[in-house]
């Protein structure tokens, strides 16, 4: 059995340092011991020279440790990385600033030196104010009335009582986004786990949720944090929900609060990063082909940024968000081959980032990458990639483990796998019955898979405008096309009524619309 790299955090740390932070931690550790000797540091030079996590084989690289010694030192040597890091990054996170200033303010109080501590905590609340830090201002404003409390030192009636009024209004500050932040992490997991909203059944328990954990007011709203996590709870609520106008909406609001205040891009990174995923999507579900083209671009122009470059999550999510977004845009232009250009590059990336990407991330890609070749033609290839969803875990994502099953079985039905196609329709349909996720569409679709074993090929073209003629009827319901957000089966049949790649048929509907605007 090969060595799991994934089985022991040290190592993965060690793995995630860049050349400047191996160097500044090499430095930090000599000066700090004086002893260029040191067992940690040739433990750390054993970890950064090893491919994959293997303690045999470490032990053998450091014949001074022995193996119970060696938990010992894994655990310092993760304590003093952490350390440098801290040191070495403390300048560039808000967080860690204000960290910093609160530690140095403790210290100060311990040691007796109250007004010296007042001073680093008004400059704290200062940077926690600039930056809408309200969990950092509550510690200091709690540190501060301490002080304040337990001791005189000569503060005016005025400031004491602006402590009591900052206090109250902080805490209604973060109580107000703690329920907002829970409201579209709770939102963002039932997506994650089910997907769209099936029926109506789904829509009224998502309905019910949003509005018994939506504030009273949420118009009265004005603060930078409460407004993002209003918008994020607005942007899952719509999109669950299949209100893709919504989506949008809330989703430009979300990106308009950061465009508002710039400084906070820097601050609040990984927010602006998924805001700008959630508006790409949105201009994808309502075909907005210009405006999705200008917010790739300024997608990517972002991406060059120190703000995006700073941190491996940012460089990450980053990579992510904005190859999920060219894959889009080819499926939305039906430019399916060249798409598939972009393939060998994020799975080169994919396979570079793997301990960092979550399982959710990669069956989104390998959906979209089997779309791709499904799209150019190449369904052997399309299925390759459809079996690495069908034979994963089918605790994700249920719509996808559906829709890959369907993309399956119309991929063998391309390939004329008929052998197989009768026990495949059983299978599919099965599961997707089982996981709740059969719409009319599916039904007429599996309706029209059985009767094709009965029709030849050379009667099968009007078979396939009857079945076109049911499907368009329900293009615009929302619960009876959630399968049109996973395949265009509409573009797909008229490839068969008209005898017409689906790419050139997609293109055509593109031409039409960009005439219309």
């Amino acid at each position: 059995m090969m060595p799991n790299t994934l089985t022991d955090a040290l190592f993965q740390l060690i793995r995630s340092l860049e050349k400047a932070e191996k160097r500044h931690f090499k430095l930090y550790i000599k000066r700090s011991s004086g002893n260029d000797d040191l067992k940690i540091i040739h433990l750390f030079d054993a970890l950064d020279k090893m491919v994959e996590y293997d303690e045999k084989t470490l032990l053998k690289k450091l014949p001074n440790i022995t193996k119970p010694q060696l938990a010992n030192l894994k655990s310092h040597l993760n304590k003093q990385l952490l350390a440098s890091l801290r040191l070495l990054k403390s300048t560039e996170n808000v967080d860690l600033q204000l960290s910093e200033h609160l530690d140095y303010a403790r210290l100060l109080y311990n040691k007796g030196l109250k007004l010296q501590s007042l001073k680093i905590l008004e400059k704290a609340k200062e940077l926690a104010k600039a930056n809408h830090k309200y969990n950092f201002l509550a510690q200091v404003i709690s540190l501060e009335k301490k002080i304040e409390t337990l001791h005189i030192t000569r503060s005016s009636l005025e400031k004491t009582a602006n402590l009591s009024s900052e206090a109250t209004e902080i805490s209604g500050h973060i109580e107000r986004v703690t329920r907002l932040s829970n409201l579209a992490l709770l939102l963002y997991r039932w997506y994650v786990k089910n997907g769209h909203a099936r029926n109506l059944d789904d829509e009224a328990d998502i309905r019910k949720f949003f509005k018994a954990n939506l504030p009273d007011q949420p118009e009265a709203i004005t603060n930078f944090y409460e407004k993002l996590y209003l918008y994020q709870s607005y942007c899952w609520y719509a999109f669950i929900r299949q209100d893709f106008l919504m989506y949008y909406r809330y989703s430009h609001k979300w990106i308009e609060l950061f465009d508002a205040e710039p400084l906070m891009i820097s601050v609040e990174t990984g927010h602006y990063v998924k805001g700008m995923h959630n508006l790409l999507n949105a201009h994808f579900d309502l075909r907005n082909y210009t405006r999705f083209a200008n917010t790739l671009r300024k997608f990517e122009a972002f991406s060059h940024t120190p703000a995006a470059t700073q941190h491996d999550n940012f460089r990450i999510h980053t990579f992510v968000y904005i190859n999920s977004a060219r894959i889009n845009q080819h499926l939305m232009m039906g430019t399916f081959k060249e798409g598939l250009l972009h393939v060998p590059e994020i799975e080169e990336k994919l396979k570079e980032y793997e301990l960092y990407i979550d399982k959710h991330r990669v069956l989104v890609f390998n959906y979209k990458i089997a779309t791709l070749y499904f799209g150019s033609g190449d369904y052997e290839t399309s299925i390759d990639y459809l079996q690495k969803i069908i034979n994963g875990p089918v605790d994700l994502r249920i719509d996808l483990q559906c829709y890959a099953r369907l993309v399956h079985l119309i991929a063998h039905y391309e390939l004329g796998n008929m052998d197989i196609l009768e026990y495949l329709i059983k299978s599919v349909y099965r599961f997707m019955a089982k996981m709740q996720n059969l719409t009319v569409i599916e039904e007429a679709m599996f309706k029209f898979l059985r009767k094709s074993f009965e029709i030849s090929p050379r009667k099968i073209k009007p078979e396939f405008e009857k079945f076109l003629a049911i499907i368009s009827q329900y293009e615009k319901s929302r619960f009876e096309t959630r399968s049109f957000a996973y395949l265009d089966i509409i573009s797909w049949v008229e490839s068969k009524v008209y005898d017409k790649p689906v790419s050139i048929i997609i293109q055509a509907k593109v031409k039409a619309s960009k005439r219309r605007l």
